[in-house]
């Protein structure tokens, strides 16, 4: 699954325990395996965190050598080599404080 946090760090958390191994790939990372590796986060969970600017992306969990797709996201997208997972990060607005701020500095 994944979530966006107000600052737009994306943070993937994918449930798969005995393995030992898990990364996230996509298109944002160029579909590169070892670009973005989870971390264990306790009773099966694995986590991973990134920046991305708005726009909508592809990816999948690379667990061992078993890929798997995430339907909790944004949804999915079927693909030449299977089902990809669909996220989808909305541009980020500054607030009109931040952007007062700004001008006055």
């Amino acid at each position: 699954m994944t979530s966006i946090t107000k600052d737009g760090a994306v943070e993937f958390r994918f449930f798969r325990p005995r393995v030992r191994q898990v990364t996230v790939v996509g298109d944002f990372n160029g579909w590169r395996r070892d670009a973005l590796h989870m971390r264990p986060d306790g009773d099966g969970w694995w986590r991973a965190e990134t920046e991305l600017h708005g726009g909508d992306y592809r990816f999948r969990y690379l667990a061992d050598d078993d890929w798997y797709t995430d339907y909790a996201s944004n949804g999915i997208e079927i693909g030449r080599l299977g089902c990809n997972s669909l996220l989808t990060v909305p541009e980020i607005r500054e607030s009109q404080d931040e952007i007062d701020a700004r001008h006055v500095a």
